[in-house]
């Protein structure tokens, strides 16, 4: 699963826009509703696993249940 893919699961119906921007000068920044949450220049390397998870839930809270169970 992507990046993406896992936080437009979580939180999507509560998120005016989330950006990723990479570039090949070494640029990987995370955006959460036009607000850095995460550079990798700052933080001298990529997120670790859930880490971007975890930044997003200390702005949005707990990840939402919008989605249909399958029954």
């Amino acid at each position: 699963m992507s990046l993406a893919s896992e936080l437009l699961g979580r939180w999507a119906p509560i998120m005016r826009s989330v950006e990723l921007t990479s570039s090949s000068s070494g640029t990987y920044d995370i955006y959460l509703d036009g607000q850095r949450v995460f550079s990798k220049k700052a933080a001298g390397r990529f997120p670790k696993p859930g880490e971007v998870a975890g930044l997003f839930e200390k702005k949005l809270g707990p990840a939402l249940e919008w989605r249909g169970k399958s029954t």
